[in-house]
């Protein structure tokens, strides 16, 4: 699953920001039972029914190390897609990518600033690296530009009117509200020539970092391509007479000039979706079809090894959340329970030190793909089959930002208008009692069990999407315990807008999102196949399986009966 804090640069500077200050206050931690399965495991030939062996198989080669963590334009990632595609060439389905293959390759394309790159002001330059950093979709420059106050991001009540920006470059502050994605910015600015954030010194660094982007003409957001100047407090001053915190929306600063231009290449190894079909049995209804998926990325690995069974224990006492309590900082009383069961560890298993770097990404979306291909064997074996055609696809790049996703359903390889409905798989192998697996609305924290999953999205679009899962689940006899909590308008955490299936939502086509929720491995080195409940995998897909062949009996499409959403818009739950 996408994190939260990890979509753009403008997105991650709020979470940034807040984990400087944040402090561990978690009261419900459930401890971990012992590990009960290997850290590798031979693969054995899979069947036809859904089953946990079968699930185990697939995963520990999926996220093996040897995929590298599967990072989007990386070799890791390349490895995993020919792992899916040799699966489904094995299996008979028929290939649905470009030319005849199982691949849609998109465009993915990495930005960096051209070092010719300059800002002024008052005709002094300003050192790049340490005063400013910048960004630009295309080149962008302007001379003697009057400057103004925004206001604070997030503060609705600071910011000035689109007109007051127009024809100058729009500085903005960061504050403890301000939003985490950044179309919000560029309505405010869109008659502004530049838009200006500013930021922390120690964030400079990080926004200069490339920026990689799907090269999709037509699908970004009106605005959205405008230069981004990004300064500290101190370059700042330069431009306005008063400190940061002293300013007041609407007052205007030194004329500043720029030009901004960068460099665009493409990723070393392509990233790909990975498509393929189930051809429907009706002769009337194979044109139409039910889609399911799963993202095949992670967020591969980095050079600074950590200690594999410390950071495990740590993180679920302080952090049982994972990457979505980043920053969050041990009290006492944790960090004495740390140390003890790390003392207890050790002395149980001296001499088994693991230094690991590698984000594996089992459950997130390892759990999710292998689900995908477990589901596809049972139906390829089923006679008769579907009456609707079955839409595979595994989309690469979600957790840069739901990229394969948006791409494919911008540039879909079967009619759009033909695919009934969607449904997407990610992060389904935990949901135990021991994990936390969200929040409520109101910040309660919320455990799994033996039967747990999540739904969110469900009855977004259409009621009766909703009515036949609940049908499927209790006719089916599988008795699952859904949960919809995380799926509540306004909530927080904003799945609903954090996997792929928001990206066929936009354009109207009901989804349901499964998974069974967060856990203290979540995008962390620990997130490995043995600690994935594969029994409780299996239960949640064999109840996915079933309700994708009762939306493809269905002798019509599920009603639509909630207004479709502008595509363009930004999602919010």
């Amino acid at each position: 699953m996408r994190s939260f804090i990890l979509v753009s640069s403008i997105a991650l500077l709020p979470a940034l920001l807040g984990a400087q200050t944040e402090q561990a206050s978690h009261s419900a931690v459930v401890p971990q039972p012992p590990t009960q399965l290997p850290l590798k495991h031979a693969p054995q030939p899979t069947t036809a029914a859904i089953t946990a062996a079968d699930l185990m198989t697939r995963l520990y080669i999926f996220a093996d190390d040897s995929m590298q963590g599967r990072e989007a334009g990386t070799i890791g990632n390349v490895k995993g897609t020919d792992y899916i595609a040799g699966e489904v060439k094995r299996l008979g389905l028929q290939p649905a990518g470009d030319s005849g293959s199982y691949f849609q390759t998109i465009p993915f394309k990495t930005r960096t600033l051209d070092p010719a790159s300059t800002v002024s002001v008052g005709g002094t330059p300003m050192a790049v690296g340490t005063e400013w950093a910048a960004i630009s979709q295309d080149s962008a420059s302007g001379t003697d530009v009057p400057t103004v106050f925004g206001g604070t991001l997030g503060d609705s009540a600071s910011i000035i009117s689109p007109e007051q920006g127009a024809g100058k470059v729009v500085v903005f502050a960061f504050g403890p509200n301000s939003p985490r994605t950044g179309p919000s910015v560029a309505k405010v600015a869109m008659n502004a020539v530049a838009i200006g954030l500013i930021l922390p010194p120690q964030f400079l660094s990080f926004v200069a970092r490339p920026q990689q982007f799907v090269d999709n003409p037509g699908a970004t957001p009106p605005g959205a391509s405008k230069a981004t100047i990004y300064l500290t407090p101190m370059s700042a001053t330069k431009l306005f007479d008063d400190p940061v915190a002293q300013l007041k929306s609407g007052t205007g600063g030194k004329a500043i000039s720029f030009t901004v231009r960068s460099r665009v290449e493409p990723v070393p190894f392509p990233a790909r979706n990975v498509v393929a079909i189930l051809p429907g049995s009706d002769p009337k209804l194979k044109g139409e079809y039910v889609a399911i998926g799963a993202h095949n990325d992670h967020v591969g690995f980095n050079h600074t090894p950590v200690d594999h069974d410390s950071i495990r224990i740590f993180n679920h006492i302080v952090r049982p959340g994972g990457a979505e309590n980043q920053g969050a900082r041990a009290t006492p009383e944790q960090q004495a329970e740390v140390n003890t069961l790390l003392a207890n560890w050790r002395s149980s298993h001296p001499g088994t030190s693991r230094p690991d770097s590698i984000s594996n990404g089992a459950d997130d979306d390892g759990s999710g793909s292998v689900s995908v291909l477990e589901i596809a064997e049972k139906l390829v074996a089923q006679n008769p089959k579907p009456k609707r055609s079955i839409l595979f696809v595994w989309h690469v790049g979600e957790e840069k930002g739901l990229l394969g996703s948006a791409f494919f359903t911008d540039h879909p390889t079967v009619p759009r208008d033909s695919i009934v409905t969607q449904l997407n798989i990610d992060m389904v192998g935990r949901g135990d009692a021991w994990d936390m697996t969200g929040t409520t609305k109101e910040g309660a924290e919320i455990h799994g069990n033996p039967n747990y999953l999540q739904v969110v999205g469900a009855r977004r679009l259409s009621t009766e999407l909703g009515d036949v899962l609940e049908k499927v689940n209790t006719e089916g006899k599988h008795k699952l315990s859904l949960d919809y909590a995380i799926d509540a308008n306004g909530h927080p955490a904003n799945i609903y807008c954090r996997s792929d299936h928001y990206e066929y939502a936009r354009y109207g086509i009901p989804i349901a999102f499964f998974t069974t929720g967060g856990h203290s491995d979540y995008h962390q080195v620990t997130d490995e196949p043995e600690y994935i409940d594969y029994d409780h995998m299996a239960k949640v897909d064999n109840f996915i399986g079933d309700l994708l062949v009762r939306l493809a009996n269905l002798d019509h499409r599920v009603l639509v009966d909630h207004p479709k959403p502008n595509p363009m818009a930004a999602c919010q739950q």
